[in-house]
C-alpha cells in the first residue's frame, strides 16, 4: 500500500516537472528565435543538450501583384479639382490719381468715431482728384473736458489754416460724464447737464456758421452696452435741434448699424448690401466696412456741396496737358441756302392773317347729341339692325303680333 502511494506522488512529481521543462523550454525557445533564426527543437534537445543554433533564413513572403487598371472617366458627378495655375505675375493695381492744386478740402473734426468716419471718407473720395479729405480727431476728447481737449478754442484755427470747403463734426461718445463748471458740478442726465452741455454744442457749431463755410453734424450709431446707446439716442435728438438751429445739416446713420427692431448688431449689411462684420470686438469701435457704410451716409451731402470737384474723371486743362491741335485742309465752299427762322406765333406761317382762336367758333344749324341730350333730355334713335335697337318693323300691326 505505501508503495503504490509512494509511487503515485513521484508520477505526480515527475508530470510537474515535465510540465516545468516544457514551459521553461518554450520561453527559452521564444527569446531565441526573438534574437536570431534557428531550428526548432524537439523533446530530445531538452532532456539531453541543446545543439548548436542552425541559422535558417527568413521565408520571403511574395506580396500579391495588384493589378492597376486605369480609371474610367466618369460624367459630371465626380467633382474635378481644378489646379491653379501658377500666376506669371502680381496684378498691378493702379495708384489713386493725385490731388489737384485746387481741390476742395473736407475737413472732419471730433472723438474716435469721427476718426473712423474720415477714413471711411478718404476711401469713398479716393478716386476723386478734386476733393481731398483733412482729419482732425481726438480719439479721447468731447465737449465736456475741456481741460483736456477744448473743440471750440481749436476749430477757428484749424479753419482758418485749412480753408475747408466742408465741415463735418461728429462728436460725444466720450461725453457721458460729469461737467465742471467754474461755479457747480453738473452730474450727467441731469438738467442742468443737458444745458450747459446743449449751450456748448451751439458755441461749436457758431464757429463753423460763423466763418461761412457748411456745417455737416453726424449723429452717434448705436452701441453694445444699452446705456450707451439709451444716452446716443438723448445726445442725438440734442445735436439735431441746436444744429438746425445754427442753419446746419444733421445726418442720422442710426438705422444703420441697428436691426429690424432697433437693437445693436455687430455684422451687418454693407454699402454693397453684403453681409459683413461693421463693428469690432468690444462693440464701441468699427471694422473698415464699418467706416465706409459710416462715411456712406455722409458722402451725398459732402457732393452735393462740391458738386463737380467729386467726380473722378475731373481734369484739369491747361497748356500743359491740351491735346494737339491738327490743321486740316480747308473744305471746299459749298453754297448753303440759308432759311429764316420761323416764329411759331407768328400769323403769317400758315397764310392767315390772325392766330387761331382769335374769333369766336361759327355757330352751327345742327344740332349735336351732346345738345339734344343737354335740352330736352333725349337721344337719337339708334341705327336700324343695332343690338339697342328696340322699334318695331313698319308692317308689323297689333293684329299680327304674337306673344
Amino acid at each position: 500500500m505505501a508503495s503504490r502511494r509512494h509511487r503515485l506522488i513521484l508520477s505526480r512529481i515527475g508530470a510537474l516537472v515535465l510540465s516545468a521543462v516544457l514551459i521553461a523550454a518554450t520561453l527559452l525557445t521564444t527569446s531565441a528565435e526573438a534574437q536570431q533564426y534557428e531550428r526548432r527543437r524537439n523533446l530530445f534537445d531538452m532532456l539531453f543538450g541543446a545543439r548548436e543554433p542552425v541559422y535558417v533564413p527568413p521565408r520571403e513572403v511574395q506580396k500579391p501583384i495588384r493589378e492597376v487598371r486605369p480609371r474610367k472617366k466618369t460624367a459630371g458627378s465626380v467633382t474635378k479639382i481644378k489646379t491653379k495655375k501658377p500666376a506669371t505675375g502680381a496684378a498691378v493695381v493702379a495708384p489713386p490719381p493725385d490731388k489737384l492744386e485746387n481741390a476742395k478740402t473736407v475737413l472732419v473734426i471730433g472723438d474716435f468715431v469721427a476718426g473712423g468716419l474720415g477714413d471711411g471718407l478718404k476711401t469713398a473720395f479716393e478716386e476723386a482728384p478734386g476733393v481731398k479729405v483733412e482729419t482732425r480727431s481726438n480719439g479721447s476728447s468731447g465737449l465736456v473736458r475741456v481741460d483736456y481737449y477744448d473743440w471750440i478754442g481749436e476749430l477757428p484755427a484749424l479753419i482758418e489754416t485749412m480753408k475747408p470747403s466742408v465741415v463735418v463734426i461728429q462728436i460725444g461718445a466720450n461725453d457721458r460724464q460729469q461737467i465742471i463748471a467754474p461755479d457747480a458740478k453738473l452730474d450727467f442726465r441731469t438738467e442742468g447737464w443737458f444745458t450747459a452741455y446743449e449751450a456748448r454744442v451751439n458755441r461749436l457749431a457758431e464757429v463753423v456758421t460763423r466763418s461761412k463755410t457748411p456745417l455737416i453734424w453726424v449723429g452717434l450709431p448705436a452701441f453694445r452696452p444699452q446705456n450707451m446707446t439709451a444716452d446716443a439716442l438723448r445726445l442725438n435728438t440734442l445735436y439735431r435741434a441746436s444744429v438746425e438751429r445754427q442753419k446746419g445739416e444733421f445726418i442720422d446713420v442710426w438705422d444703420g448699424f441697428v436691426d429690424q427692431d432697433g437693437r445693436f448688431i455687430i455684422t451687418g449689411s454693407d454699402i454693397n448690401g453684403q453681409p459683413v462684420r461693421l463693428r469690432g470686438t468690444d462693440g464701441i469701435g468699427f471694422t473698415p466696412p464699418g467706416k465706409r457704410k459710416l462715411a456712406f451716409y455722409v458722402e451725398k451731402s459732402v457732393r452735393r456741396h462740391l458738386g463737380d470737384m467729386t467726380s473722378p474723371d475731373l481734369v484739369r486743362l491747361d497748356a500743359s496737358n491740351l491735346p494737339e491741335l491738327v490743321n486740316m485742309p480747308p473744305s471746299e465752299t459749298k453754297s448753303i441756302v440759308s432759311t429764316p427762322p420761323m416764329d411759331l406765333f407768328d400769323p403769317e406761317l400758315d397764310g392767315a392773317s390772325e392766330l387761331l382762336g382769335g374769333q369766336p367758333v361759327p355757330a352751327s344749324s345742327v344740332v349735336t347729341v351732346r345738345e339734344q341730350l343737354v335740352q330736352n333730355g333725349l337721344l337719337p334713335d339708334p341705327p336700324a339692325g343695332r343690338v339697342d335697337d328696340v322699334r318695331l318693323p313698319l308692317s308689323a300691326t297689333p293684329a299680327t303680333i304674337t306673344r
